[in-house]
């Protein structure tokens, strides 16, 4: 895999401080991770509707969004040292955002436990509003990002500086939203350890192993986020940004696992956990 940098033409001769990238895109890394981002993806997929766990469809997304973001990158190196500008946009926009699509399942992943476990008096806040008030600041991330990753590939010095904002506040505001998730998450697997619940003795094993997977995953995604706010405050030359193995180490290594892990510690089995309760409350009133 080629991480060497090099000197790469202009956007035009109008901004030539602008460079669409500041190496050569390695083919051999891009392909690489688009065929694992595929098969994550297409089994993540089959997991969700085998389950029928259809909060994970923003999950499944996310992976066509990464997939789609290295697919991209492809294009871009078989164009080297003639970028197109139309793949450069793509991959930025969807590797940028793709992991706020894997949140929004994570935050409803917690939903589906305190249901299972009947942990509602253990959540700082009530669970009706826990789905809704993080997947909403989740989705303004998403739509901050994605706006800012459209304007950073402007020509124009002020759309691509607004767009680099735009970007930092949306992974900022990600981050805020995900420390309080972490936090909230936390508090209420420590109060139904002190303080267990009749049906949180009964799913023990369950929800200590979905709870193990919340916070591999979310320490994951944060750790990315942190690694993109950092690139994105350090600047278009920043050092970060102008080596494309931390894009690998940081992104598409650490979503991949993501995807492996909650793809391997399925919510299926909490979602069948809470039908098979259903269905034992049914039985008996009848």
């Amino acid at each position: 895999m080629s991480f060497v940098r090099d000197t790469t033409p202009t956007v035009d001769n109008a901004f030539s401080n602008f460079r669409l990238y500041n190496y050569t895109p390695s083919l051999q890394a891009a392909s690489l991770f688009t065929a694992l981002f595929l098969l994550a993806t297409v089994w993540q997929f089959h997991r969700a509707a085998r389950a029928r766990t259809w909060f994970m469809i923003p999950f499944c997304l996310g992976g066509v969004f990464e997939a789609a973001g290295y697919i991209s990158r492809i294009i871009s190196s078989r164009e080297a040292p003639d970028y197109a500008l139309e793949p450069y946009i793509l991959q930025t926009t969807l590797l940028l955002v793709a992991p706020a699509l894997f949140a929004a399942s994570v935050y409803m992943n917690l939903d589906k436990i305190v249901q299972l476990v009947d942990g509602e008096e253990h959540l700082i806040i009530r669970r009706r509003w826990l789905t809704p008030i993080f997947v909403s600041g989740d989705m303004l991330a998403f739509v901050l990002q994605g706006t800012g990753a459209g304007l950073i590939s402007s020509k124009a010095p002020t759309l691509t500086t607004t767009g680099k904002t735009l970007a930092l506040v949306g992974l900022v505001l990600q981050t805020f939203y995900f420390t309080l998730f972490v936090l909230a998450a936390a508090i209420f697997d420590i109060r139904i350890r002190a303080c267990s619940t009749t049906k949180s003795i009964h799913h023990y094993r369950w929800r200590q192993k979905h709870m193990v997977c919340l916070y591999v995953v979310s320490v994951l995604i944060f750790a990315r986020s942190v690694v993109r706010i950092v690139e994105f405050a350090e600047g278009f030359e920043g050092y970060l940004v102008s080596h494309e193995v931390y894009l690998y180490v940081f992104d598409a290594v650490l979503m991949f696992v993501v995807m492996v892990v909650l793809g391997w510690v399925h919510p299926g089995e909490v979602v069948a956990g809470i039908r098979e309760e259903r269905g034992s409350r049914r039985s008996l009133s009848s």
